[in-house]
């Protein structure tokens, strides 16, 4: 138990401390908060005619980009960040597992990604004039709760995973626009191409969307939902499990070949 705390004392240590780091830092607050923004307007914008279903749906999802971009690009450089700042040995050396301390730089990251959805739907109440209701409030929080934890548990094998294959890091930009397509975050998966369907199975945004969509706009049964809420426990498990097992491939390569630092 005491340990536990201590961990938990760890994590928001961390959460602050990226918050501290990433406010400051222009591209970040572009990509959480000004894209996601510029994806809703110009979504409300093009649906302004078809009702508040819609919008809604808008703002969901441009949130979801918010989420997804966050994740790429900051959650993924969390240990790369710290090795090209020269602080990855101290941070290896201390007694928390590196895991703990990644884990909440994800934490803000994410929860600070939520923050884009919020503004997304002030403004489409404001300037668009879109009654903006949650339909299934209760549902909607859950499914909120579980995206974090999904997200969150994702950042944790992506971090290790760029930091030892390099060449899979330069991928980055290009993983950004085909989550946001195949996940079905501005619009339903049943548009693409049936072969695309079974990848967007395997992909915890697509459960997360679909969770968020359906609870938000009211279009979904109680069963829907609950296969959603189950997927994303269920990969946020996978995710945990699998990035102990990377993290402590990581530290062992790092160490044995001395390459911690960018020296």
């Amino acid at each position: 138990m005491r340990k536990l705390t201590l961990y938990a004392r760890v994590i928001l240590a961390s959460a602050e401390m990226s918050v501290r780091e990433t406010m400051t830092d222009g591209f970040v607050v572009f990509g959480i908060f000004v894209q996601p923004l510029i994806i809703a307007l110009l979504g409300l914008w093009m649906l302004r005619d078809r009702g508040g279903d819609y919008g809604i749906f808008v703002v969901v999802g441009s949130g979801l980009t918010g989420l997804w971009s966050s994740l790429l690009f900051i959650s993924g450089n969390s240990i790369t960040h710290e090795r090209w700042t020269g602080t990855l040995e101290t941070l290896v050396g201390v007694p928390t597992p590196m895991g703990v301390i990644v884990l909440g730089k994800n934490l803000a990251n994410v929860l600070q990604s939520i923050g884009s959805m919020a503004v997304s739907y002030l403004l489409a109440s404001l300037l668009f004039g879109y009654p903006l209701t949650v339909a299934q409030p209760i549902q909607f929080v859950i499914s909120l709760f579980l995206t974090v934890v999904a997200f969150v548990t994702f950042g944790l094998v992506i971090a290790p995973i760029f930091v030892m294959n390099p060449d899979v890091q330069r991928w980055q930009n290009g993983l950004e626009f085909p989550i946001y397509i195949l996940a079905g975050f501005l619009f339903p998966i049943a548009l693409l191409p049936g072969w695309t369907t079974p990848i967007s199975y395997l992909l915890a945004p697509y459960w997360a969307a679909q969770a968020l969509h359906l609870t938000s706009s009211g279009g979904g049964t109680s069963g829907e939902i609950s296969i959603a809420w189950g997927m994303m426990l269920l990969f946020s498990l996978v995710y945990v499990l699998l990035s102990r097992t990377l993290f402590r491939v990581m530290l062992r390569k790092a160490r044995s070949e001395a390459t911690l630092g960018l020296e």
